[in-house]
């Protein structure tokens, strides 16, 4: 009986530390340096963090699940964009979200935007992969439909 405490013990820590140990970046001119040098498209989820009712729901369904982590330190570089309402957020940051949001045309929350990035000359362009959302089904089926997107990349 105390080895199957201890190991199911081991097994949630080890699911709680895959979880955990995602990198989300919230300067969005760091995220497209890493990006380029991993050669990583850019997953920005545009969020209301601590007010958005279908973002709580994605996160807790895919954003912070165990094979959502493994598939995101394979396939992209995080860029979490946050419109709190009780949060505070630095005047830069803030500036920041608001200008990426009219440059990709985020009108609801959570939008995710899978994107490559490249600054130049102090300018930052983006190639845009594809956009979703909240998708029904858990993490296979959100990842099924980020894949495709993905898959636009190796083109």
């Amino acid at each position: 009986m105390r080895k199957i405490i201890v190991f199911l013990l081991f097994t949630f820590c080890v699911i709680e530390g895959q979880a955990q140990e995602l990198k989300w970046f919230t300067n969005v001119n760091e995220a497209i340096k890493v990006g380029n040098k991993e050669n990583k498209p850019l997953l920005l989820f545009f969020t209301g963090s601590d007010w958005c009712g279908w973002c709580i729901r994605l996160q807790k369904e895919v954003l912070k699940t165990p094979e959502f982590a493994k598939w995101a330190k394979d396939n992209v570089i995080l860029v979490e964009l946050d419109y709190p309402r009780k949060q505070y957020q630095t005047a830069e940051i803030r500036k920041q979200n608001e200008e990426l949001q009219q440059a990709f045309g985020v009108q609801g929350y959570p939008t995710i935007h899978f994107a490559k990035g490249v600054t130049k000359n102090g300018k930052t362009n983006f190639q845009g992969l594809g956009s979703t959302g909240y998708v029904a089904g858990g993490p296979s089926a959100w990842l099924a439909v980020a894949n495709g997107f993905l898959a636009q990349k190796k083109k």
